[in-house]
C-alpha cells in the first residue's frame, strides 16, 4: 500500500513539473543565450569590427607572363624595390637569339634598300656601256660577213649553205647587241618604284618581328609594377613557373601607407559613414590607440573575412567590408589582426 502511494505521489510530481515547464514564456536555460556567450554590441558612439591590416596597394602577386625556368630571383623578404626594377630573370637564351635573327634580317633588307636608292655604281655603269660596244663590233663583223658572202653569192662562187650560215650569225649577234643595250638601259635607270616598295614592305615585316621577338624577351624580365616591399619570395632560381600566374614569384605591397580591411557587422552598415574618424588596437601593442579614418565602405554585404577565434563567435552574419587609412607616420605589421573602433558621433 505503502509503496503504490509513492509510486503516486512521484508520477504527480514529474506530471506537475511537466506541466509547469510547458507554460507559455517558461524556457529551459540555454549556454549558447547566457550573457557570456552574447557577442559584445557596439555602443551608440562606436561600431567595433574585427579587422585585418594590409598595405594601401593591397597585396600584389607577381608572377611570370610566359612558361620557363628562373635564372635569379635577385630579391628578398623585405627589400624596399622601385618600379620597374627587375625581381626575377627567366632562362632567356632562346628569346635573345630571335631577337638577334630579327635584327640581321632587318640589316640585310636596309642594304637591299640602299642599293636601290644609291642605284649601281659607276664601275658596273662602264661595264655595261663596254658590253653594247662589244656587241655592236660582233655586228658589225657579222654584217661585213654577211654582205661578202652575198656577193659571193650572186656570182655563183659560194654554196646557199654557207650564206645561210652567215645570216644565222648576224641575227645572233644582233639579237645580243639588244640584250645588252637592254641591260645598260636598267644599270643607267635604276630600280623601278615597285622593287622599291618590295623591299621597303620587307623591311617593315621585319621590324615588326622584331618588336614581337623583343616583346617576348621582355617577358622573361619580371619587373616591379610599384614602388614597395617584398612580402613573400614563392620561388628560388632554378624552379619552374606558369604563364597562367597561378604561382606567384614575390609578392609585393606598398608599406608607405596603411589601411584596416574592416568586417562590419549588417546591423551597423546604416551607421557608416566615408570621413569618420577611427582607430584600431592589437594585443600586441596593449593599449597604444593608431589613428585613422574611413576611407571606403562595401557596397555589397558578405562573408566574414576575419576570424576572431573568440567560442561566442557567430559565422553565419554577413558584413560589408569597410577600408580605414591609418594616418601616416604610425608603423604597424601588415597582416596583424586588429580590434576596429568607428566612431560615429562628431
Amino acid at each position: 500500500m505503502k509503496r503504490t502511494l509513492i509510486i503516486t505521489l512521484a508520477a504527480i510530481l514529474v506530471t506537475g513539473a511537466a506541466l509547469y515547464w510547458a507554460r507559455p514564456g517558461v524556457k529551459a536555460a540555454n549556454p549558447a543565450e547566457t550573457p557570456a556567450a552574447t557577442p559584445r554590441k557596439n555602443s551608440g558612439e562606436m561600431v567595433v569590427a574585427a579587422g585585418r591590416v594590409e598595405p594601401a596597394s593591397e597585396e600584389i602577386k607577381i608572377g611570370s607572363e610566359v612558361d620557363g625556368k628562373l635564372a635569379q630571383v635577385p630579391v628578398a623578404e623585405g627589400d624596399q624595390v622601385k618600379r620597374g626594377q627587375i625581381l626575377a630573370v627567366l632562362v632567356n637564351a632562346d628569346y635573345q637569339a630571335r631577337v638577334a635573327l630579327a635584327e640581321a634580317s632587318i640589316r640585310e633588307r636596309q642594304a637591299d634598300l640602299e642599293r636601290l636608292t644609291n642605284g649601281n655604281r659607276a664601275q658596273e655603269k662602264r661595264e655595261s656601256d663596254a658590253i653594247v660596244r662589244e656587241a655592236e663590233a660582233v655586228l658589225a663583223n657579222t654584217q661585213a660577213e654577211l654582205d661578202r658572202r652575198r656577193s659571193l653569192l650572186d656570182r655563183g662562187a659560194i654554196a646557199r649553205f654557207e650564206f645561210d650560215s652567215a645570216e644565222r650569225e648576224f641575227r645572233v649577234a644582233r639579237a645580243r647587241l639588244d640584250a645588252a643595250k637592254e641591260r645598260s638601259g636598267l644599270v643607267h635607270e635604276g630600280f623601278r618604284a615597285e622593287d622599291r616598295k618590295r623591299v621597303e614592305a620587307e623591311i617593315q615585316r621585319a621590324q615588326a618581328q622584331l618588336r614581337e621577338t623583343q616583346a617576348m624577351l621582355a617577358k622573361t624580365y619580371i619587373r616591379s609594377p610599384i614602388d614597395g616591399v617584398v612580402l613573400r619570395k614563392k620561388l628560388r632560381a632554378g624552379e619552374s613557373v606558369s604563364g597562367k600566374g597561378d604561382t606567384p614569384v614575390v609578392t609585393l605591397g606598398d608599406l608607405s601607407r596603411l589601411r584596416v580591411r574592416a568586417d562590419v557587422d549588417e546591423s551597423d552598415v546604416a551607421r557608416l559613414m566615408l570621413g569618420q574618424a577611427a582607430h584600431v588596437t592589437a594585443a600586441a601593442y596593449g593599449d597604444r590607440k593608431f589613428t585613422g579614418k574611413v576611407v571606403k565602405i562595401g557596397q555589397i554585404l558578405g562573408r566574414k573575412n576575419i576570424r576572431t577565434d573568440e567560442p561566442t563567435e557567430r559565422v553565419d552574419t554577413k558584413i560589408l567590408e569597410t577600408l580605414i587609412e591609418l594616418d601616416s607616420g604610425q608603423q604597424i605589421p601588415a597582416g596583424l589582426r586588429v580590434d576596429t573602433f568607428i566612431h560615429t558621433t562628431r
